[in-house]
């Protein structure tokens, strides 16, 4: 059985919204096998964005252990948090998040510069490995505002890739594009997927979940549902 990326053990998150202790997670366990592709869904306010942040910012639980790559975030400080962030993590935006006046190229170097393993050569090559990857071989010196919402999205899915990090996190990825565009930008994914790359998508949308293999569902701070799609 593959290793578990994420590991969450009984997991609380606590915030304080003026005199009152608010529950955004209560308790809730779950594992992201390596090679998986899976779905996170939840209505507004239900837990679904704070397991996001939790994920993303390796934002440690007010109860309970979060694991990424056999790694306790718990244990970590600032540095050790930002360092990890950078390595183990693509991150994938619903507005993209391009640099307006930089290249798709330049773009997708950017995780680079904060890796001390890529020297200029080597960011270039991975970069352009990158844009190939995703169908922008062509595309490489074209600034966003040269592109199409779903060319801007494959850039910043190359630009996640880059740093070949063990999870990519993609964040309502499809929200800002037409159905035809998401489906074929979900085709991606799942050609990510069956080349082995483990991708948490958090969405509300049941069709695009559809494309996932398995379905995180949250309600109330709680996970209501874990089963692998039809």
């Amino acid at each position: 059985m593959a290793h578990p990326i994420l590991s969450l053990e009984k997991v609380t998150r606590t915030f304080q919204v003026g005199s009152e202790n608010v529950r955004a997670l209560k308790g809730v366990t779950c594992e992201v096998a390596s090679g998986e592709f899976v779905a996170i869904m939840g209505a507004s306010g239900s837990g679904k964005s704070t397991l996001l942040n939790i994920l993303g910012c390796l934002d440690r639980p007010t109860q309970g252990s979060y694991r990424l790559d056999n790694t306790a975030v718990e244990s970590l400080n600032r540095e050790q948090l930002a360092a990890l962030r950078n390595r183990k993590i693509g991150f994938i935006f619903q507005s993209y998040n391009l640099l307006p006046r930089t290249s798709a190229l330049e773009n997708v170097e950017l995780p680079l510069y904060y890796n001390p393993s890529y020297n200029t050569a080597t960011r270039r090559v991975r970069a352009k490995e990158a844009l190939s990857a995703v169908g922008l071989a062509d595309r490489m010196g074209h600034a966003p505002n040269q592109l199409s919402g779903g060319q801007q999205q494959r850039v910043a899915i190359a630009r996640a890739l880059v740093n070949e990090p063990v999870l990519i996190l993609a964040d309502e990825a499809t929200g800002n594009l037409d159905t035809e565009t998401s489906y074929e930008i979900m085709t991606l994914f799942q050609s990510l997927h069956h080349n082995g790359k483990t991708i948490v998508f958090v969405t509300h949308e049941p069709d695009i979940a559809a494309f996932c293999s398995r379905v995180i569902r949250l309600k109330d701070g709680r996970l209501i549902q874990d089963s692998p799609t039809p």
